[in-house]
């Protein structure tokens, strides 16, 4: 299955979940506790009126949503997320929205009536004076928001990071094993001089925006973006699942190549990367109280850094350090080789480094 049919299944699922949910507890909200009250617009008084469970009706209004909400959400944010603002998008996608729901109601509510024999007069624009229609609106509006700030922190530390930091598990340091991959521009300064900051920019945030497209396929979770240059991280496990933690580089490679035209036609340059990767053991704290972030202390990502400053002198793109090229699975590596032990800036120990090339 290609990467985006994986998205696009994934971005569904999601939403279906959600939705579900989302509508059931409205029903529990609205409904829990009265009894005998019409569930449809204008439906006359019936023997089947006691079989119009409520809830039934929100889990499969909530289907309806979620898979509707979630192609919306999946063409919203394939083709319009990088060409309109902030501000702009989030009009679109709740206009969008709002057209999904005034859908999903009438086309539901229809067959509904239909299976149980109800006579309802569902006219063009029924739901303009129909006040549960609007309560609903405004429900479905503030779980919108939910929906959205979830996903943000989902995708910003990773979803056990997340819960972790809910339940305030950082708050006190904790000693976890990861591996971190600083991804970082090749000859950035010779790119900048030539383009320009205003287009050097652009170009940075195409860079990432094709970046971005790849990680979450790779369980990878993005720490920090320092300028042209890019901090990836994985629980260790998850980043030698599938050996992640080098496959993102290449997918990312294979991305940026599909593109190259566009690169060249716009900016005049095509981008390279160079990676160093690194795992082991180090801290994990929640930072700060004016803006919260959870850090990350310890030899482990001052190595890989350095690591990845050894690119250049050995003229590869990436360098991975032997103890966690020991631990991936070897027959997606098609080749390595061991480039010595260097020792590296600030370090009292050689560390033994290897660039690979791998099978994507």
């Amino acid at each position: 299955m290609s990467t985006n049919n994986k998205q696009f299944f994934k971005f569904i699922l999601q939403s279906i979940l959600f939705w579900v949910v989302a509508l059931f507890a409205f029903a529990i909200f609205r409904f829990y506790g009265i009894e005998q009250e019409s569930l449809l617009p204008t439906a006359e008084n019936t023997t089947n009126q006691e079989i119009l469970n409520p809830y039934l009706i929100s889990l499969f209004l909530g289907l309806g949503l979620g898979l509707l909400y979630g192609i919306v959400d999946y063409l919203y944010e394939r083709f319009f997320l990088k060409k309109v603002g902030l501000g702009v998008g989030l009009l679109l996608n709740t206009f969008l929205h709002f057209i999904s729901t005034i859908f999903v109601f009438t086309f539901g509510l229809n067959l509904i009536a239909k299976i149980f024999s109800l006579s309802i007069n569902l006219e063009i624009g029924w739901w303009l004076t129909y006040k549960r229609f609007w309560a609903a609106i405004l429900y479905i509006i503030l779980s919108s928001l939910v929906f959205s700030f979830l996903k943000i922190a989902k995708e910003r530390f990773g979803t056990g990071v997340f819960v972790k930091m809910l339940l305030g598990r950082y708050k006190i340091p904790q000693e976890e094993e990861r591996i971190f991959m600083f991804l970082d521009l090749k000859d950035s300064t010779t790119i900048a001089e030539k383009l320009g900051h205003n287009l050097y920019s652009q170009f940075i945030q195409d860079c990432f925006y094709d970046l971005n497209e790849v990680v979450l396929f790779y369980d990878a979770e993005i720490y920090q973006y320092v300028g042209d240059e890019v901090v990836l991280s994985w629980p260790y496990h998850k980043g030698l699942a599938d050996n992640n933690c080098i496959g993102v580089f290449f997918a990312f490679e294979l991305k940026r190549e599909t593109r190259k035209e566009y690169y060249l036609k716009k900016y005049g340059v095509f981008p390279m990367f160079k990676a160093g990767i690194h795992g082991g053991s180090l801290m994990a704290a929640e930072v700060g109280f004016v803006k919260k972030e959870l850090a990350y202390h310890g030899d482990v990502i001052n190595t890989s850094a350095r690591i990845q400053a050894e690119c250049n002198k050995h003229n590869v793109s990436l360098l991975i350090s032997e103890n966690l090229l020991k631990n991936l699975k070897g027959k997606s590596v098609s080749s390595s080789n061991f480039l010595g032990s260097v020792l590296l800036k600030g370090k009292e120990k050689e560390v033994k480094i290897h660039s690979i090339v791998y099978d994507v």
